[in-house]
């Protein structure tokens, strides 16, 4: 196995998912190494850096390999770091895992790329019980049959700011009592994304690179000491445990695959079941060094940051779902379960009357109702955040030119507008744009 020094030297790389949490940190340190990218993405946008080359792909449709020999002209070295932890649409584990991959890698032996470097998964084997990593593994065997310098690299957790399970975790890290699934004891060995980044580097110039390489934290943990290990790193108070019986983590998790954006679902919940470790010495010896460990994954410059990154994913589905609730108790109330009279009486003092004080009313309440269901429902809602700002303004203006007297009323009704509309602007701003 190689060392820390490069033997071989390859300039031109094609980077598939180089938009991704873990492409993107590649491009960087392929870049800072002095390699030409070629950036292969879904929905590409102007190269980030000079002498980038931006070009879109589609693992959904490019399934042949005629379509990937063009865009392989003078590409020295290919490395695909696309996946995908859930199917949604025509994003299936069939078509981004296996078929994409496999019209790539033969691609790459038409085009006599010089070495191929495929970003797999640790637990992608022949024991795999999840589709996720079940279709990495045939395009990894796929691609070792091929007559190519090929490398199939299998990371852990990666443990990176911006990973979609390093959010999780940490949030979940950040909670006063934390729960667990049965009690903690799954195996994980998380790897910091540098390390991941450095060994992937190290596996590109290796004259001769082993074909398959896990790439792992020093030493195996209990989920519970990872969790552990990621608050005091935030600098949090010691962790607290709640051990949560299996059924109802099942139970829970096959609720929770239901909400958009979730990364629990079966699969997820048998890998981690399943275990997530392996001998850290390949990564030692590419690196020269052992990887981080999990209690120095966070330095204590980064952990304010990623202590407010934390909570903040922690409370502000909590904020959303009480701003959703009191749009949906509104508009509940508002269509009857309050006197109708004496709602009919309000609109009056604001010259509102008769049928178009009634139509009035229960337009209002069904506006609440759908900017409620709307505030659980929707993927994207920025939009939304902004029209709700605007009623709850106009109805301010509103009952202030009509009706000041509520402004001094002791139970605070339209002072209590002011937190809300803060509320509703906090989920504004830290809502991802489309």
């Amino acid at each position: 196995m190689p060392g820390a020094a490069s033997e071989v030297r390859f300039v031109r790389v094609l980077l598939t998912g180089a938009s991704g949490f873990l492409g993107a940190a590649l491009a960087d340190a392929l870049r800072a190494a002095g390699h030409e990218l070629v950036l292969a993405v879904r929905h590409p946008q102007p190269p980030p850096h000079a002498g980038d080359t931006m070009i879109a792909v589609d693992f959904t449709r490019d399934l042949a390999a005629e379509d990937w020999r063009p865009r392989l002209t003078g590409v020295d070295a290919v490395i695909n770091a696309v996946g995908i932890l859930r199917e949604h649409g025509d994003q299936t584990f069939q078509s981004v895992h296996v078929e994409a991959p496999r019209a790539l890698f033969d691609a790459c032996v038409q085009a006599q790329v010089s070495r191929v470097l495929q970003i797999s998964a640790l637990g992608a084997d022949a024991h795999a019980g999840s589709g996720y990593h079940r279709s990495k593994h045939a395009a990894d065997e796929h691609l070792l049959s091929l007559p190519l310098s090929a490398v199939v690299v299998q990371p852990s957790l990666i443990f990176g700011p911006h990973g979609a399970s390093t959010r999780m975790f940490s949030a979940a890290a950040a909670l006063p009592l934390i729960p667990l699934p049965g009690r903690g004891l799954q195996c994980v060995q998380p790897v910091h994304l540098d390390d991941v980044c450095a060994a992937v580097l190290r596996l590109l110039e290796a004259t001769a690179p082993p074909s398959r390489v896990a790439l792992v934290g020093p030493q195996s943990l209990t989920l519970r000491a990872y969790l552990a290990a990621l608050r005091g790193g935030l600098g949090l108070s010691r962790a607290r445990f709640l051990p949560v019986p299996m059924p109802l983590v099942r139970a829970a998790v096959a609720i929770g695959a239901k909400l958009p954006g979730s990364l629990a679902d079966a699969d997820t919940l048998r890998m981690l079941e399943r275990g997530n470790c392996a001998d850290p010495a390949p990564i030692s010896r590419l690196l020269g060094r052992p990887p981080h460990s999990a209690d120095a994954f966070i330095g204590a410059a980064a952990a304010p940051a990623l202590r407010c990154s934390a909570q903040l994913r922690l409370w502000l589905p909590l904020l959303r779902l009480s701003v959703a609730l009191v749009w949906l108790v509104t508009g509940v109330l508002s269509i009857g379960v309050y006197p109708v009279d004496d709602s009919l009486a309000l609109l009056a003092r604001t010259g509102i009357t008769g049928g178009l004080g009634l139509f009035a009313l229960y337009a209002g309440a069904t506006l609440d109702l759908a900017f409620g269901a709307a505030t659980l429902l929707m993927r994207r809602r920025r939009r939304l955040y902004q029209a709700q700002l605007l009623v709850i303004l106009a109805y301010t203006a509103i009952i202030t030119w009509h009706l000041p007297g509520f402004w001094l009323h002791p139970y605070g009704p339209i002072l209590k507008n002011l937190p809300i509309l803060a509320a509703i602007w906090l989920l504004h701003e830290t809502e991802e744009r489309a």
